[in-house]
C-alpha cells in the first residue's frame, strides 16, 4: 500500500482539482489525497503534508507532521495563521517563479519607461501628442529584495540596458548592480530611483517599510511598482502623494484585501494601475515536480528541504 500524503487545500475547486492531477502524476510513489477524504488514522499516521492556502485547523488535525511543503513562495500567512508549529515550513523555491518574476519586472517596467499611463490618458482625451523618451541607461531603477526574486529580476533589467540599483537588509553583491543596505542605505537608494520595485518579503522589519518619510524622498516623477505584499508600502500615503502629483504612477498587483474591494478608491486613480496579483504565479507543473523531490529526498534519504526561519519570516 502506498504512503499517504495529504493535499489541505484552500483553493477553489477547479484550481484544487488541477493541483491534484499535478501532484499525483509527479509523486507517483506515493498516493496524494485531499483533507477532506482522508480517514482520522490517516490524519494521524501522515509526517508530511502538501498545503495550498490550508485552513489552520484543517492542519491541526494532523498531529504528528514534522514538515509541510507549502506550494507558495510567500509563507508569512502561513507563519501568522500557525505560530505555534511544531513543524517545520517549506516553501517554493522554484527557479521558474524567479523567470516569471523577472519577465514582469521588466514588461511593467518597461509600461513605465515608454509612457504608457500617460499615452492611455491621451487616448481617453483623444489628444495627440509625442513625449521626449529617455534612453534605458538613463533610468535609474531600484529594486527592494535582492533574494533570488530580486537578483534575476536586476539581471533581467540589465539586459535590457537599464541602470539597476539594489537594496536589502543586509549587504548583498551583484555583478553590475550597485546595492545598498541598512536605513541609510535605503534613504541614498530611494532619493536617487526613478522607478522601485517592491520584491521584498512581508516582515516585521519590512512591514509599512515605504512609509511617509521614504516615500517623502522619491522625487516627483518616480514610480512605484509592487509586486511583494500590500502592507509593505503605505498606501494611503502613496494615493495622496500620487492626488498631488509628488509621484508619477505605481503598478499595484498585491493588496492587504485580495479581491481588492470594489469599493477601494485605489480603483478610481488614474495613476495607478492595478493588477489582480499575477506578477509570479506558480506554476504547478514545475511546482508539483520540486514537491515530488523534496518528498521522496525526504523519505529516500530523511532529508527535510530548508525550511522557513521563523524569526526573519523567509
Amino acid at each position: 500500500m502506498k504512503k499517504i500524503i495529504p493535499f489541505v487545500s484552500g483553493c477553489d475547486e477547479d484550481a484544487t482539482k488541477l493541483w491534484l492531477e499535478h501532484l499525483q502524476e509527479q509523486i507517483s510513489e506515493y498516493q496524494v489525497i485531499l483533507f477532506e477524504n482522508l480517514t482520522q488514522e490517516e490524519k494521524l499516521s501522515a509526517n508530511i503534508a502538501i498545503v495550498a492556502n490550508p485552513n489552520p485547523k484543517d492542519i491541526a488535525q494532523l498531529k504528528n507532521l514534522k514538515w509541510i511543503q507549502s506550494l507558495w513562495a510567500g509563507v508569512e500567512k502561513l507563519l501568522q495563521e500557525l505560530p505555534q508549529a511544531c513543524f517545520k515550513i517549506v516553501r517554493m523555491t522554484d527557479p521558474q517563479l524567479a523567470k516569471t518574476m523577472a519577465e514582469s519586472v521588466l514588461a511593467w517596467s518597461l509600461y513605465i519607461h515608454k509612457d504608457m499611463p500617460l499615452y492611455l490618458k491621451q487616448q481617453k482625451q483623444r489628444l495627440w501628442k509625442q513625449h521626449v523618451e529617455v534612453l534605458p541607461e538613463e533610468r535609474n531603477i531600484l529594486i527592494l529584495g535582492l533574494g533570488k526574486l530580486g537578483k534575476k529580476s536586476a539581471e533581467k533589467l540589465k539586459e535590457n540596458g537599464f541602470n539597476v540599483s539594489g537594496w536589502a537588509r543586509s549587504k548583498k553583491s551583484i555583478d553590475r548592480v550597485n546595492t545598498y543596505y541598512g536605513n541609510e542605505g535605503l534613504n541614498e537608494a530611494l532619493i536617487k530611483a526613478d522607478i522601485v520595485v517592491c520584491l521584498l518579503p512581508l516582515t516585521n522589519e519590512t512591514r509599512n517599510l515605504l512609509n511617509k518619510e521614504k516615500l517623502d524622498l522619491l522625487h516627483k516623477k518616480a514610480s512605484i511598482i509592487n509586486f511583494a505584499r500590500g502592507a509593505i508600502i503605505d498606501y494611503k500615503c502613496l494615493l495622496e502623494k500620487l492626488d498631488k502629483k509628488e509621484l508619477s504612477h505605481a503598478v499595484l498587483d498585491v493588496f492587504d484585501v485580495e479581491p481588492l474591494p470594489s469599493n477601494s478608491s485605489l480603483w478610481e486613480n488614474e495613476n495607478i494601475t492595478i493588477l489582480p496579483h499575477i506578477s509570479a504565479p506558480t506554476n504547478m507543473k514545475s511546482a508539483s515536480k520540486i514537491a515530488s523531490k523534496n518528498i521522496c529526498e525526504y523519505f529516500e534519504k530523511g532529508i527535510i528541504p530548508d525550511f522557513v526561519d521563523t524569526k526573519k519570516g523567509y
